[in-house]
């Protein structure tokens, strides 16, 4: 029997094979590295999200306006998406591992040195640091689990890590408790920061880099020249993610579903609270208590659907995500539409399961997409435009709310926009396909 050959990519270099019969079963060690990262990645959220929660106590500390605490959050946003690229492309470039273990240290440092701000400017100055140094880790979090992970569990472990980021935002609150409980805004800081620091030293040997595949392993087709391959460079990382149609459709797709991810983020309780005359604490909790709890259980369903189905169908990993879109889409198109909180509540639990369907398998579509060298650069890429787009969106959002622009009405077109996205994914899905067929 002829052995069968490795899907190949745009660039010539082969793409992860589906089949069930070729995918390797992960080490125990590999499931310890993504229980490890999880625990890191619920830090990365929780350092960043602790400052929405603890706003009167800042304040009360360090005057400044609403605008000016506003931009807190903004400007660490900025400084994330911009740097996402660099940060993805050093992980490809040199050591997965090192690029994590100071990613995590230097954040750390970082919410240390907050708790010592005293003045607007170097509050602000920290949360930028924070933004730059945060971005470091998930492109290389992530490439570093696919390298251990193989194929037949990558969405499951995709999902598990991911889950720590919705963990670690949905611990935020505990900012706000300790500034209450201590009188000190800077006290949560302080714990953050020196817990980061302990367990940046344990990641330091947890942490190893996957080993590198045997060359026998790789299946290349016949009429395929083989080339010495090329070293790690940005400019050719650059040139092949942005001439890859799917990694283009892949970034479009993954930019208007970040508006809408925004959207209910930043601007959901308030939703509530103008929609159904709620108070501040009330919409609060009904915007995470019923919602964050569903993004991780969409999270580990999604992976795991993903993972069974690939079994039997080699797409399912890109099948998945538009089952997800066109379940979540509608859900929340519905939410701005109905005015009836509870049934509003209902369909924010449909958006908010099915949704997380998209991040459990993104990076899994990457490594079926692109150069294995730059899986990294590729998501640090991508996470780019969502964040930057995401956050335009939400400025724009804005603009339209002095402009007095129903809130109900925005939510239903920018569900609708994330809907009609789904046309990108069908496009890799048909691409994929047309490659599979030619390599036959």
């Amino acid at each position: 029997m002829e052995p069968e050959p490795a899907l190949v990519s745009d660039s010539g270099f082969p793409m992860a094979n589906t089949n069930s019969s070729t995918q390797q079963k992960p080490t125990g060690y590999a499931w310890l590295v993504v229980a490890v990262l999880f625990i890191a990645a619920a830090l990365n959220q929780l350092d960043r999200s602790m400052v929405a929660t603890m706003r009167l106590s800042i304040r009360a500390a360090i005057p400044m306006t609403d605008a000016q605490f506003g931009l807190l959050s903004s400007a660490l946003l900025w400084a994330y998406g911009l740097t996402n690229p660099i940060a993805g492309y050093l992980a490809d470039k040199f050591s997965r591992t090192k690029v994590i273990v100071l990613s995590l240290l230097s954040w750390s440092v970082i919410t240390l040195l907050t708790s010592r701000a005293v003045t607007y400017p170097q509050l602000l100055a920290c949360r930028i640091a924070l933004g730059i140094s945060e971005a470091c880790y998930l492109p290389a979090a992530l490439a570093l689990i696919m390298d251990y992970h193989k194929g037949r569990t990558q969405s499951r472990a995709t999902g598990f890590h991911q889950s720590g980021l919705v963990l670690g935002a949905s611990l935020g609150f505990l900012g706000s408790l300790l500034a209450t409980t201590h009188n000190d805004w800077s006290y949560a800081f302080v714990i953050c920061g020196v817990i980061g620091i302990a367990y940046t030293v344990f990641c330091f040997f947890a942490l190893k880099e996957a080993p590198k595949e045997p060359k026998q392993d790789i299946i290349l087709l016949e009429d395929v020249k083989q080339e010495p391959e090329e070293k790690v460079s940005f400019w050719h990382a650059f040139s092949h993610l942005f001439t890859n149609p799917a990694f283009i459709c892949l970034s479009v797709f993954w930019g208007i579903v970040g508006i809408l991810a925004n959207v209910e983020g930043s601007w959901l309780p308030t939703y509530y609270q103008e929609q159904f005359h709620l108070s501040e604490t009330h919409a609060g909790m009904l915007a995470t208590l019923f919602l964050n709890p569903w993004q991780i259980i969409g999270l580990l369903l999604g992976g795991f659907i993903a993972d069974r189905w690939t079994r039997k169908n080699k797409y399912a990993r890109i099948d998945i995500p538009i089952i997800g879109i066109c379940i979540a889409a509608p859900a929340a198109f519905f939410a701005g539409y109905v005015l009836i909180l509870w049934v509003v509540v209902g369909f924010m639990v449909v958006y908010g399961l099915f949704r997380m369907f998209v991040d459990t398998n993104l990076m899994p579509i990457i490594v079926a997409t692109t150069d294995k060298r730059y899986r990294a650069t590729a998501y640090g890429m991508m996470n780019m435009f969502t964040t930057v787009i995401g956050g335009l969106g939400v400025y724009v959002i804005g603009i339209l709310r002095d402009r007095s622009v129903d809130m109900g009405l925005i939510l239903r077109v920018v569900s609708l926009s994330a809907l009609i996205s789904v046309i990108f994914l069908i496009l890799i899905k048909r691409s994929v396909k047309e490659e599979d067929s030619q390599n036959q």
